[in-house]
């Protein structure tokens, strides 16, 4: 349903002073019929089933759920081994009940329990087999062999060479919740964050969405920004999925099934064949604020191609699904020519010099992967907090609306995102550079981005998402 602008900023205005501008995404956003059906729950919390596939210029794009949360705490109490193995009961029960009621697709609820390194650090100090952290977190095996040292494949979170000021993350867990319906959502944080309001303080809430492409009509993410009052919404082009224009969920750029998991591709980490962390991943959450008026009013759409893909591309004007498939990945070579030849580099370009594998391969489960095959999934949402929609700092929160992205992130190791973001900062997948500047136009986009806050979290697989290590912990730490 394509409002008018007038309506939509009445309308905006009226949910804004209710305090939830997000109301409105229902009315707006295309109807989608979906099967509410799962299969048997999979190991990997992290992967969502029931994704559907469209169709965009022939393109594959997943169609993700609407609506997106994430919700950030800290374990109350100082722990202690029969405390949390109390909590752990409790937790889990709360999380079963859930399974039960919703499927894990977008038709039902998606949910993702992620636990921070000052969770480990704090309330598992100690196992009962003498480990101490951060000896039982899984082993990065690339990094440890790079540097001669041990290297945790989940590491803390770090400013890279784009950011400017930023916060870093000291919460203990994360819970994200996907769903097509916000009555779901709001069910399943009662159930974490309500009934267990003894165990937990929430810190943050961040919310939002991604709009499906639409052919007809203004599309939810352009609705959303002029409801919100973002500078510049008027010039967003129709129908398009992100606030930036580009298609953030193209099918052959998305990690498949569960090669982010630790143990999956060979050589990564440790967890193969045995290790306890076995179907989990490591999670990067992040918010980006976005210059929406700028890259509009003042970026052509053949510098904005270049930026978000790469140079020397052909496309019709206004194309915003470009394709990334196997057939169209670039090397650090290519960069280096692009560079060149163009004068400038692009943001997927770059990235693809780390995120995708460099030669066909036999997973560790089998599977074989083709070359270019993507090795980090991502479920980053458009946002209108600024930069959240609650947190427990009130000086943390405008409620002004800003355009932006919640980054969520899930690679086998920290290492693998770090060395992801770092290329996008111009640092190439072969250990070369670009030589621009981390800001500059000529380096992707992040000229029209900005960090706010940043964290790295360890999400277990499914059999050890409440509170991870509670059994295994020695009586006295």
């Amino acid at each position: 349903m394509a409002l008018t602008r007038r309506e939509l900023v009445t309308r905006g205005a009226t949910a804004l002073a209710a305090g939830n501008v997000y109301s409105l995404l229902d009315s707006i956003a295309p109807s989608l019929a979906r099967a509410a059906t799962s299969r048997k729950l999979r190991p990997e919390q992290y992967v969502l089933d029931g994704l559907q596939v469209r169709l965009e210029l022939g393109i594959e794009v997943l169609v993700p759920p609407l609506h997106h949360r994430v919700v950030t705490a800290r374990v109350k109490g100082d722990g202690g081994a029969a405390p949390l193995r109390a909590a752990q009961k409790r937790l889990e029960t709360s999380l079963a009940r859930l399974d039960a009621r919703y499927p894990a697709t977008p038709a039902g609820l998606g949910l993702t329990i992620a636990w921070g390194l000052p969770y480990f650090r704090r309330l598992a100090p100690k196992l009962a087999d003498g480990r101490r952290y951060p000896a039982y977190l899984p082993l990065d095996l690339r990094a440890s062999r790079a540097q001669r040292r041990r290297v945790p494949a989940v590491l803390a979170a770090s400013p890279f060479a784009s950011d400017g000021e930023i916060t870093l993350g000291t919460d203990d867990v994360a819970v994200l919740f996907r769903s097509d319906s916000p009555a779901h959502i709001e069910d399943g944080e009662r159930a974490i964050f309500g009934a267990l309001g003894d165990l937990f303080g929430v810190t943050t809430i961040r919310s939002g969405f991604v709009g499906g492409i639409t052919e007809d009509g203004p599309g939810v993410a352009k609705q959303m920004a002029l409801a919100g009052g973002i500078p510049g919404a008027e010039l967003i082009v129709d129908g398009v999925q992100m606030f930036l224009g580009f298609t953030s969920t193209q099918r052959a750029a998305m990690a498949p099934d569960r090669i982010s998991s630790f143990e999956t591709l060979k050589g990564f980490t440790d967890q193969w064949s045995r290790g306890i962390w076995r179907g989990g991943t490591a999670m990067h959450l992040s918010h980006l604020d976005e210059d929406v008026e700028a890259w509009w009013k003042d970026v052509p759409f053949a510098d904005q191609l270049r930026a978000m893909a790469r140079p020397g591309l052909h496309v019709p004007d206004k194309t915003y699904t470009v394709a990334e498939d196997v057939s169209r990945v670039e090397t650090a070579a290519d960069v280096h020519s692009d560079l060149q030849r163009f004068g400038g580099v692009g943001h997927s370009a770059t990235l693809q010099t780390v995120t995708r594998l460099p030669a066909d391969t036999v997973d560790n489960y089998g599977v074989r992967r083709l070359r270019a095959t993507p090795i980090v999934q991502r479920a980053d949402f458009n946002t209108l907090d600024n930069p959240f929609q609650w947190s427990a700092a009130a000086r943390e929160v405008s409620q002004t609306p800003s355009a932006g992205v919640h980054f969520i992130a899930f690679a086998p190791t920290t290492d693998t995102f770090n060395r992801t973001r770092r290329a996008m900062d111009g640092a190439l997948g072969d250990g070369t550079g670009t030589g621009l500047g981390a800001r500059s136009a000529q380096l992707g986009f992040n000229a029209f981005i900005h960090a706010t806050h940043r964290q790295n979290f360890l999400v277990p697989p499914r059999a050890r998402r409440s509170f991870p290590l509670a059994e295994l912990l020695a009586r006295r730490a």
